[in-house]
């Protein structure tokens, strides 16, 4: 292996972050979370994986390139906000413990999502 694929790499990252946001939601957050938000993690992110292709193809929109391509050089730039703001909401019941925070967890998820599925297609490009 001569160098990481960066889509790869920052799948990874989101994933760790969205591992965090989960722990925090899980410890600072109501009981029902316990069980709940893992599960929810699980299935939006499998869930975003496995049915956008097939939304895209019904709804007539072009695929659009991995997040991370060479052609464009800004949107490595661009593509850390994904962990950075994952992260960022990984923070909030730490501040702020209590409430339900299952919003988060969704939303962090469809971007893991979405950084799966560039990293998926940036393999179907490269080989």
């Amino acid at each position: 292996m001569k160098r990481f694929e960066p889509n790869l790499l920052l799948a990874v990252t989101t994933g760790c972050a969205l591992l965090l946001v989960v722990l925090t939601t899980v410890i600072y957050g109501p009981p029902v979370a316990l069980l709940r938000n893992p599960l929810l993690a699980i299935i939006c992110a499998g869930g975003f994986v496995l049915l956008n292709p097939m939304m895209l193809r019904m709804m007539k929109i072009a695929p659009r390139p991995p997040l991370i391509h060479a052609d464009s050089r800004g949107t490595a730039a661009w593509a850390t906000a994904f962990p950075m703001l994952v992260i960022a909401a990984a923070a909030v019941p730490v501040f702020w413990p209590g409430p339900d925070y299952g919003i988060l967890v969704l939303i962090a998820s469809v971007w893991f999502g979405a950084t799966v599925e560039s990293a998926l297609k940036a393999n179907r490009h490269a080989g």
